[in-house]
């Protein structure tokens, strides 16, 4: 079964999409779309294991008094990068009620929840993409067996890329400019 596409998504724009575009779809658009190297992205139907991930960082990321913990809402990277991490820790100064992306340099973290839809962009074209515009830290989080595990990253500055800083199962105890300490047990939070 196939189903058409919308008349205003192809063949698109001319010239492409670009990120200021993102807030300007026609109200039948899927509710999260992502732009990546100009191409629109629809996300897929979340897991059980993503929504739960989701729901625990939430609660559990204690952010220090300027930063927030904000989700479903995009980085705009450059002209046609647009992307949604799936929980961002965003400067408090930054957030505005009518505000749908934030700058680079407003954002602190990037979190990435690995599906199979997303493999590919969640494991090498997002990392690489944040780290160019400069996003201090990382984190990609992948399901192993029933149970999470968190791949976490930092910047180096100068070379504009992530070095990882560890692989963290059963709890994550990392310091991003603060101490993160999360048991990773999903059923705390079902």
């Amino acid at each position: 079964m196939t189903t058409a596409l919308p008349e205003w998504f192809w063949p698109g724009p001319s010239g492409g999409w670009t990120a200021d575009m993102l807030d300007h779809l026609p109200p039948d658009a899927p509710r999260h779309v992502e732009l990546i190297d100009g191409s629109l992205v629809m996300m897929s139907p979340q897991t059980g294991f993503h929504m739960l991930m989701l729901r625990l960082l939430e609660q559990r990321l204690v952010p220090t008094p300027d930063l927030m913990v904000v989700r479903e809402m995009t980085v705009t990277l450059g002209l046609r990068q647009r992307p949604e991490p799936d929980i961002m820790l965003v400067k408090k100064a930054a957030f505005t009620t009518r505000g749908t992306s934030f700058k680079p340099e407003d954002v602190h973290l990037a979190v990435e929840v690995v599906s199979e839809e997303s493999r590919e962009r969640d494991e090498e074209t997002k990392p690489i993409k944040y780290s160019k515009a400069g996003i201090k830290h990382f984190w990609r989080i992948e399901l192993e067996g029933d149970s999470p595990v968190v791949y976490t990253f930092e910047l180096d500055p100068a070379i504009k890329a992530y070095f990882p800083t560890g692989i963290h199962r059963g709890r994550l105890c990392v310091n991003i400019g603060f101490d993160v300490d999360i048991d990773l047990d999903l059923d705390q939070v079902r």
